[in-house]
């Protein structure tokens, strides 16, 4: 099997104009350089530096701990690995919130020392003017509708946003603001499949669905739940393709019994 990486370097218009051609958007997350290579290696079209590493890499029980420093150095890293796809930085928690001129400094900053290509952050109306100053100074944005993580304790746990009919009219009227602010596509999070299906056809960018159904332009996951390594618990969308945890604990205690036995490491394995 060939490791060659793909050639063409993905940008933000290649990313818009995959909605206007029905090409399916493939999006997953990294947080280091290794994993960050084999993602770009097998060709994924964007990789992002989610705020999700509190809690896949640091154990955290949701995002809302993790910093900008910390979400800088994860990018920095996974950049070293990427020579394909888009790569996408997460905003982190009152990165944004505070003020416009926090949001465009906090925003520059992973351009700027992180290497990303663009940031996303979470919410629709309340955010839009922030996203369109960014915008204005060159800094492309993704959005995120639906289940917004920064948001958990106000929605009371990870549950499925825009059931109620005047939750999911503002949900529709917010995709529509932040595509007017300028965001070049929006992650759709845990909402119901028809109305996801409504969002993706009354914009123009794309969307990019996670436990919102089929009829988003694109997909994405976190790939550690992809590969099986999160073993804590399995969300109701999230499809494991691997069982990448198992094989390292089994691999682990083979190393282990080898050790303790004297069985590793060989002659060969010695000078």
């Amino acid at each position: 099997m060939s490791h060659q990486k793909p050639h063409v370097k993905i940008t933000v218009p290649d990313i818009m104009a995959m909605k206007a051609n029905a090409e399916k958007i493939s999006m997953l997350t990294a947080y280091d350089a290794l994993m960050a290579e084999i993602l770009d290696t097998a060709g994924i079209d964007i990789i992002l530096v989610g705020d999700s590493g509190a809690m896949v890499m640091a154990g955290h029980e949701n995002t809302l701990s993790i910093t900008m420093d910390e979400m800088i150095f994860y990018t920095k890293s996974v950049k070293c690995g990427v020579s394909h796809a888009l790569l996408v930085a997460d905003m982190p928690y009152l990165s944004y919130q505070i003020s416009t001129e926090k949001a465009l400094e906090n925003a520059g900053r992973f351009l700027k020392e992180g290497a990303a290509e663009a940031v996303k952050v979470e919410g629709g109306q309340a955010i839009a003017s922030t996203i369109n100053k960014m915008v204005d100074i060159g800094i492309p944005v993704m959005g995120h509708l639906g289940l917004t993580p920064q948001s958990i304790h106000a929605f009371g746990g990870y549950k499925v946003q825009g059931m109620k009919q005047e939750h999911a009219d503002r949900m529709i009227n917010d995709a529509k603001v932040l595509e007017q602010a300028g965001v070049f596509c929006i992650v759709l999070e845990k909402i119901p499949a028809e109305l996801a299906k409504q969002i993706t056809a009354a914009i123009t960018i794309p969307t990019i669905g996670i436990g919102a159904g089929a009829s988003c332009d694109g997909q994405v996951l976190v790939t550690q739940d992809l590969l099986g390594m999160f073993r804590k618990f399995k969300p109701k969308f999230v499809r494991r393709y691997a069982k990448i945890g198992d094989d390292i604990e089994k691999a682990c205690k083979k190393y282990i019994r080898d050790v303790k036995s004297s069985k590793f490491p060989s002659d060969n394995e010695s000078f």
